[in-house]
């Protein structure tokens, strides 16, 4: 218990030697998280949006994040360093990242749509929407919820692995586990985890928050209303041609 004392002690110290301070080592460690998790939205997001709507490709789409959540994440960092050259630490480092971020992000994407009941869907083009209207009005709305929990998903994989970059110099919290390590300071190894791990349950307090904003409001009114109360009528509704595409274009 001294031990956890006195690493939070060092962290109000803010004493970080010749080490970058606390400020700077979160800023390095959400920036390449940031970058990751953007870079691997933009190629993950589509491409589980094709999968969900299509329904063609997802035993692909499975195969390989299971592959890529296989692959050892300092194996890869190492690896990729060797081969682009210790001058592009930084791009090894992303790029890394970036293959642990996509499975889950892939999986929130096609997964958000493949829990969309097919009802709707199909009241949807019984009412003469395209297919473009379908996506964007139905499934992109009521499918955001998973997807915003495969970005959190995603974020906190990240947060954790990100530690590993300060063992080729690229800073972040890791730094102060990696240099603990080194100088047999147990406190400051102690403060890093704390920091991380801190760290890590904001981004994912803030997710929470935001993966219920992101629900539909008639979802949300219907999940209100208890089972046992809704009448006849009401769970009609819920499911009839007309109502359906209204409430999603309303949300």
């Amino acid at each position: 218990m001294n031990l956890f004392g006195d690493a939070i002690a060092w962290i109000l110290s803010g004493d970080t030697g010749r080490m970058d301070s606390i400020a700077v080592a979160t800023a390095q460690h959400l920036a390449y998280t940031a970058v990751a998790v953007v870079i691997a939205a933009l190629v993950a997001i589509p491409v589980g949006w094709f999968i969900g709507h299509t329904g063609k490709g997802r035993e692909v789409a499975v195969a390989v994040s299971g592959a890529a959540r296989a692959i050892p994440s300092f194996g890869l960092l190492i690896l990729l360093i060797l081969l682009l050259g210790v001058l592009y630490k930084p791009e090894a480092a992303v790029i890394t990242f970036l293959v642990l971020a996509i499975p889950s992000l892939l999986a929130g994407a096609y997964t958000g749509f493949e829990a969309i009941d097919r009802r709707v869907i199909d009241a949807g083009r019984s009412m003469g929407m395209t297919e473009w209207q379908i996506l964007w009005r139905i499934e992109v709305p009521l499918g955001l919820p998973l997807l915003v929990g495969g970005i959190r998903s995603a974020a906190l994989q990240v947060i954790a692995t990100v530690t590993i970059s300060a063992y080729i110099g690229l800073g972040g919290l890791g730094q102060y586990i990696i240099t603990g390590l080194q100088t047999r300071r147990v406190e400051v190894i102690i403060a890093g985890a704390l920091l991380v791990a801190i760290l890590a349950l904001i981004v994912d307090g803030l997710f929470s928050i935001v993966q219920h904003l992101v629900v539909p409001r008639g979802i949300r009114a219907v999940g209100a209303v208890s089972p046992t109360a809704r009448t006849a009528r009401q769970r009609r509704a819920e499911v009839s041609p007309v109502s359906a595409p209204a409430s999603a274009e309303a949300s």
